[in-house]
């Protein structure tokens, strides 16, 4: 096992992972209001983005970061959308805190992971990053027909990032049973309000910057 590769993977999910952003604030909101679990499903639909991402560099997929490059407009304009639509349901969302550590219900589940994903892919700063990332680090991942190796390094990336996710669920996760239902209602407020702001932002950059 190339273990310069794995090792490069990983702290590549950390990195693209680590910056402060809306799905790092989902993430740790959702774990104050709902629990580890819900931390660590909002999470994975991240680094499942993270993981399409890497594909696209390590394989070399040409084609897909074309059309992002072709249409990185209208992605970014829907992504924008979608936070904005998320951070107002965050900021009216009522604080009902629970108790224990049940794991949300599959439904719940699959959509914070469907949420993320699509935060995480209508995202084409995130694909250029991966595809600058893999050009300083693609000597070990280019050469031709070695696709374990681009496999291996796929998956570095994803349990990089997912590895980051559990720390932040976790850490979140620790200050839980101290927040009562007045202190999430602020957070819900802060945290979608930012969410809100990130998607104006994207709006604002895209037709005025």
């Amino acid at each position: 096992m190339d273990w310069q590769l794995i090792a490069s993977g990983v702290v590549i999910g950390i990195a693209v992972a680590a910056p402060i952003g809306p799905i790092n604030l989902m993430a740790i909101r959702n774990t104050l209001a709902n629990g580890f679990w819900a931390g660590v499903f909002t999470g994975t639909g991240a680094v499942l983005g993270d993981g399409t991402f890497a594909a696209f560099a390590a394989f070399g997929i040409t084609a897909v970061s074309a059309f992002v490059s072709d249409y990185a407009t209208w992605i970014q304009a829907g992504g924008g959308l979608i936070l904005i639509i998320i951070g107002l349901q965050i900021m009216l969302s009522a604080p009902t805190p629970s108790n224990g550590e049940d794991k949300p219900s599959s439904r719940r589940s699959l959509a914070m992971i469907g949420t993320t994903y699509v935060l995480t892919i209508t995202n084409p700063a995130t694909m250029m990053g991966f595809l600058a990332i893999f050009s300083g680090v693609g000597n070990l991942v280019s050469r031709p027909g070695d696709y374990a190796g681009a496999t291996a390094m796929v998956a570095a990336v994803m349990a990089g990032s997912f590895l980051w996710w559990l720390i932040v669920s976790w850490f979140a996760s620790l200050f839980r049973e101290r927040i009562a239902g007045g202190g999430l209602k602020y957070i819900n407020w802060v945290s979608g309000a930012v969410i809100v702001l990130f998607g104006v932002a994207i709006f604002v950059r895209l037709f005025w910057g």
